[in-house]
């Protein structure tokens, strides 16, 4: 990670319970896709509930390249895409978006059928395992695309249209997932996806495109069908809250002791979680508005835990609270199964005194798909230890926003480089720490 300057440095009191309310909006993994997704239509959409986080930025960034205007609606966090005026973009403007986000790929499927060509440039996103694009274009050959591989990106055409074809995904990959839907929409014939991702951020962009006008069944045994269309129309939609948000907050508040409501976290897409976050000893209220989360006292309790596709838990949530059980009595056992270098980030931790091992061979209840590649995806965490504060380097965005919870949590303070980053996925988070009562210094300004 390059460091880039003072500006991208957040001075961290740790020590400090976090106590207050925030607000989490619209689901990083869902909105994005969802805009995305108005391309394929032939009239305006509405899309609310809209965080303002880099990933929509970029995603707007390139919609307007190709002629779709976008501009805020009458609601805060509202966006109306208009993709009446949809046109070919200069190669050179895509490709000043390369390796800002992983997004650019889902555009393929519905230039392809806007235009009849795409230009996808190198891609970007957090670099915490393999994520190949081959899967994408795997996807996008069987429905009949021609990819010719250039030095700046990836060139597609669909000289004879796109159809309906059979894929049966090797993993349930959410991005391959999402690839399928917006591709098979307005394909000729029917599209029977097996093995698909089901998370809630799929539902919803499901429930998107439904609106749009789209004919897509979901199966109870991850097989999900779509009848290709002529047309699609607009859509108006309120984008789920951001679950992978909200239980990081959620771990803040166990980590450093605090309490913190949590406005717009919804039970549902959380079920998971909540069971595990009281396991380790964790409370929280539901109410109609969000949930409470908070630290009850007493001892924490050491888990064993493996992440999994959804309804599993989810691997985004494991780097957060993974810094919460450094404070858990006994010894926790953490199976990564989803990406192989998730745990890199705990040797930070190990800097700042926390006792984690990794090991290479699978220590949860079932092998796994990395169990004999010799990659580090298994820890075990030794509690509790009191953590130091230290000079932090953020790696990837769920690894950073644990680095500042380890940092708020800490005694004495910490240097977080690369808190940009952060800004990917968590909006406004700098004022929510503030809200929180957390002590935190940016050049020129103190905060808390």
């Amino acid at each position: 990670m390059t460091v880039n300057g003072a500006d991208d440095v957040l001075l961290v009191h740790g020590g400090t319970p976090l106590e207050g309310e925030i607000r989490v909006r619209g689901a990083k993994n869902l909105v994005p896709k969802a805009m995305v997704a108005a391309l394929l239509g032939g009239a305006p959409s509405r899309l609310r509930n809209v965080p303002d986080i880099r990933d929509v930025r970029v995603v707007r960034g390139l919609l307007q390249l190709h002629g779709v205007t976008v501009r805020p609606g009458e609601e805060p966090g509202e966006l109306v895409l208009d993709p009446t005026h949809v046109e070919s973009a200069n190669v050179a403007d895509i490709d000043a978006h390369a390796g800002s986000s992983r997004i650019p790929i889902l555009f393929c499927g519905p230039l392809l059928h806007r235009l009849g060509h795409a230009f996808i440039p190198g891609l970007g996103g957090c670099d915490i395992g393999g994520r190949p694009i081959d899967f994408h274009f795997d996807v996008l050959r069987q429905f009949g695309a021609t990819i010719e591989k250039r030095a700046d990106g990836q060139y597609l055409e669909a000289p004879k249209g796109l159809r309906g074809t059979k894929i049966r995904l090797p993993y349930p990959s959410v991005g391959a997932t999402e690839q399928v839907l917006l591709t098979a929409v307005l394909a000729e014939g029917v599209t029977e996806l097996s093995n698909a991702a089901v998370e809630p951020e799929i539902e919803d962009l499901i429930c998107v495109l439904q609106k749009m006008g789209a004919i897509i069944a979901m199966d109870t045994d991850r097989t999900i069908r779509i009848t290709g269309v002529d047309k699609l129309g607009g859509y108006t939609h309120r984008a789920l809250s951001d679950r992978l948000e909200a239980a990081s907050w959620a771990s803040a508040a166990l980590a450093t002791e605090g309490n913190i409501y949590v406005r717009g976290a919804q039970q549902r897409s959380m079920m998971t979680f909540l069971n595990t976050y009281r396991k380790v000893g964790g409370a929280f209220e539901i109410d109609d508005e969000g949930i409470r989360f908070w630290h009850p006292g007493g001892q924490l309790k050491s888990i064993a835990l493996e992440t999994d596709v959804h309804p599993g838990f989810q691997t985004d949530w494991q780097q957060p609270l993974v810094v919460a059980l450094t404070q858990a009595t006994g010894l926790s056992i953490i199976h990564e199964t989803v990406y192989e270098s998730r745990l890199g980030f705990t040797s930070a931790l190990n800097q700042m005194g926390a006792h984690i091992q990794l090991y290479r061979e699978c220590l949860g209840g079932s092998d796994c798909r990395f169990g004999q590649r010799n990659f580090l995806h298994s820890a075990v965490v030794s509690g509790p230890t009191r953590l130091q504060g230290a000079d932090l380097v953020i790696p990837d965005l769920r690894g950073g926003f644990s680095y500042l919870i380890a940092a708020l949590a800490a005694q004495g303070t910490s240097r977080v480089h690369g808190i940009d980053l952060i800004n990917r996925g968590y909006e406004n988070f700098m004022e929510k720490l503030e809200k929180l009562g957390a002590k935190v210094e940016l050049p020129g300004k103190v905060l808390g």
